[in-house]
């Protein structure tokens, strides 16, 4: 009888492994689950692949900002896929429904988010996806400063 090959004994996607294009930055190591399983916890998503987690030659406010998003980024990840687009719809449902201030103040966050995010990855975009991330960012201020009772 043939054995079977495990993947995860051979495999360049294993956390130890050089090869498998993880990240430099030390807080994309440091805050790594371990990928155990058992007791409650779950098999860890690896970090994607990639040859920078920074976006190379940046200075100034662009560094920073990517250097203090770097731990959440990673913190993130590590959450269940569905978590935060389920969050994230529950509070844009939150702020269409509620026509007051407190409408407005479920909103923030979802505008918080995508900002970041589109900021984040503004770089690497081409035209099309920037004018979507302007006029997705434009439509949540609009909600947002109607439910203030702006307009």
């Amino acid at each position: 009888m043939a054995e079977k090959h495990d993947p995860s004994d051979s495999s360049p996607s294993s956390p130890s492994s050089p090869k498998r294009g993880v990240p430099d930055h030390p807080l994309a190591q440091r805050g790594r689950p371990t990928g155990r399983t058992g007791a409650g916890r779950t098999a860890a998503r690896p970090l994607p692949r990639g040859e920078h987690f920074l976006t190379p030659g940046a200075t100034g406010f662009r560094r920073t900002v990517e250097q203090k998003s770097a731990a959440p980024l990673v913190f993130l990840y590590g959450l269940p896929r569905w978590l935060i687009p389920v969050v994230l719809v529950i509070l844009l449902l939150v702020g269409f429904a509620v026509p007051d201030w407190r409408g407005g103040i479920a909103v923030l966050p979802v505008l918080g988010f995508v900002g970041w995010l589109a900021y984040m990855s503004w770089p690497s975009l081409g035209t099309g996806a920037r004018i979507l991330r302007v006029a997705l960012a434009t439509f949540l201020i609009v909600v947002a400063a109607d439910r203030f009772g702006l307009f």
